[in-house]
């Protein structure tokens, strides 16, 4: 098969456009409606997981997510929350509903964005991302993803993973910026 620079532009491009992405590239809608860009998080740690309200591990997560959002953000470490329904059906309710329940029960502070699917043909394209690069992928609620500065996964766990478990290294990703921004002082 001979190829010639037409046959290889489109693998080419395709290449290099996978290169530059990175989990801040991504737009979202949050639990609004309105369209945000994940550009907004570049710079600090985060922390995105598919949450549900229904679920056994509701309860300790948005407990846990909570406290480190309250520890660590919202300057260098944000808590993103992307509701989804697809195990379970644990996550019924509108955006509305979702994002009203978790501010009344668990005092969240974190963004919450618009429900989504994690998995599948109809997964959003940060989660696809986030699953792409980790090489692992939610096969139920309360999938953590460690998102560095730059937007690369630096690791993820399933729900048995507590979020107790995982702090020790957020905070070290956190400590490495607040070292950086002191010697760039």
């Amino acid at each position: 098969m001979l190829l010639t620079a037409f046959t290889l532009l489109p693998l080419i491009s395709h290449l290099v456009e996978a290169k530059q992405k990175d989990f801040y590239t991504f737009k979202v809608v949050n639990s609004r409606g309105r369209l945000v860009s994940l550009e907004k998080y570049r710079g600090s740690v985060s922390l995105a997981v598919n949450v549900a309200s229904e679920c056994g591990f509701t309860e300790e997560h948005y407990k846990d997510l909570q406290q480190l959002q309250r520890d660590f953000g919202p300057y260098h470490f944000n808590v993103l929350a992307f509701p989804c329904n697809q195990f379970g059906q644990q996550e019924p309710g509108s955006d509305k509903e979702i994002d009203s329940f978790v501010r009344r029960v668990y005092g969240v502070s974190f963004p919450l964005f618009s429900k989504i699917a994690v998995v599948g043909t109809g997964a959003n394209n940060a989660f696809k991302y986030l699953t792409e690069s980790s090489g692992k992928e939610p096969d139920w609620n309360f999938w953590k993803y460690l998102i560095d500065v730059n937007g690369k996964v630096v690791d993820a766990w399933g729900p048995t993973v507590s979020v107790k478990e995982i702090r020790p290294k957020i905070a070290e990703l956190i400590r490495q910026i607040i070292i950086k921004r002191k010697e760039e002082l």
